[in-house]
């Protein structure tokens, strides 16, 4: 794994909204007393979410202060775990599978679209909406080639439906998660050949 460093930049500060600060006494009760340090990687998840997209160190370490753990600490798990950004992303970002079944069913079709209406791993569009990275699986093989954008998966890519994807999520229109071609979640390309009766 190569080395996984915090953004140059940094903003000032960080704070939990009210909202999140709420959601992360919540979480810490369900640990023992002198046991809240096992609720950091989900505080760092939603302070992750509430940086859009991102982990600032700031977070990091407000975090760290919430579980009354040291800041290297935190900073440990931040670094290791690959789920935490530690650089900004685009408002849809993109994490592309690359791993053998994507790879054998197209997968570096999908990185030239990146290349070529993103950038390079790690850019940002100019308008802030984009932006990706390649990643090891994301668990979805039988449908492959597939991405992660934020939160949802998008199967059964061709690099065509996937432009179309990135160019409609661009401009803020709905977008079908799941396979992108006639199957339901993981079934036959075809539909079903077998347990189709009552029997």
């Amino acid at each position: 794994m190569s080395v996984r460093r915090l953004n140059e930049e940094q903003p000032t500060e960080f704070a939990f909204t009210p909202e999140n600060v709420s959601w992360a006494e919540e979480q810490i009760a369900k640990y023992p007393e002198g046991r809240q340090a096992s609720a950091i990687i989900p505080l760092l998840w939603q302070a992750q979410k509430q940086a859009n997209g991102w982990l600032p160190e700031p977070a990091i370490r407000h975090v760290a202060d919430m579980l009354d753990m040291p800041y290297i600490r935190a900073l440990e798990v931040a670094t290791f775990y690959t789920m935490f950004n530690l650089s900004p992303v685009g408002a849809h970002f993109v994490q592309l599978c690359g791993t053998t079944p994507c790879w054998l069913r197209g997968a570096d079709d999908l990185k030239e679209v990146c290349r070529t209406m993103i950038g390079e791993q790690g850019e940002i569009t100019e308008d802030g909406q984009l932006s990706w990275l390649e990643v090891e699986c994301l668990g979805a093989c039988v449908n492959a080639p597939m991405v992660q954008i934020n939160d949802d998966f998008y199967e059964d890519l061709t690099a065509e439906s996937f432009e179309q994807i990135l160019t409609d999520l661009r401009a803020g229109k709905e977008v079908a998660t799941g396979p992108q071609n006639s199957r339901r979640a993981s079934e036959p390309e075809g539909g079903l050949t077998v347990l189709k009766g009552d029997k």
